[in-house]
């Protein structure tokens, strides 16, 4: 993480794993805290899987 807007990046893709309630990540600490649903559990290859997808994506690495 470089700037704000990977954060932002981050948080978003955070936001879609299912079961979440939100995302903040902070770029100078390199820290995300996320807020589950209610009950909810989240699959933790999903959570990372969703911290590389923004920087994968801008390098044209692959996403797998």
């Amino acid at each position: 993480m470089h700037c704000s807007s990977c954060g932002l990046s981050i948080d978003d893709e955070l936001e879609e794993v299912p079961g979440m309630r939100s995302a903040r990540t902070d770029v100078r600490g390199g820290r995300s805290t996320i807020r589950l649903e209610e009950g909810a559990t989240v699959d933790t290859d999903a959570l990372v899987a969703a911290v590389r997808a923004p920087a994968t994506t801008r390098r044209g690495l692959p996403t797998d």
